[in-house]
């Protein structure tokens, strides 16, 4: 199973994508509220996954994407989308986004969806 690294400023989508990953046996080795925070817990855990919400204080979630992607161009990336973000997912996509779940959570199409970027 992964290692998850959940990034959102919303602590209760924090809670909801914990539980479920963890419910589908993977392991959350860590949490961060924002895009650089995100970014410098990635250096310092190395997570076989990212959830990156996509709006965020400080440094947004398309922001914290560039940084990952640019130091680790190999790092698994899922964007987490809220409705209504259609142009953020297309520039997501362009900068290296590997999959997208939508906000709420629907814990089996998350699952399958990770599933399909774990490989």
């Amino acid at each position: 199973m992964a290692k998850f690294l959940i990034v959102d400023d919303s602590r209760t989508s924090r809670r909801i994508l914990k539980g479920i990953l963890e419910s589908a046996g993977h392991t959350v080795i860590g949490e961060a509220t924002n895009g650089q925070e995100g970014y410098d817990r990635y250096v310092e855990l190395q997570p076989d996954i990212v959830t990156m919400d996509i709006t965020m204080p400080v440094l947004d979630g398309i922001g914290g994407l560039k940084k990952i992607k640019e130091a680790y161009p190999d790092s698994k990336v899922v964007m987490v989308t809220a409705a209504g973000q259609k142009s953020k997912m297309v520039e997501a996509v362009q900068v290296g986004a590997d999959e997208f779940i939508p906000k709420p959570f629907d814990a089996e199409q998350l699952v399958a969806t990770l599933a399909k970027v774990i490989g």
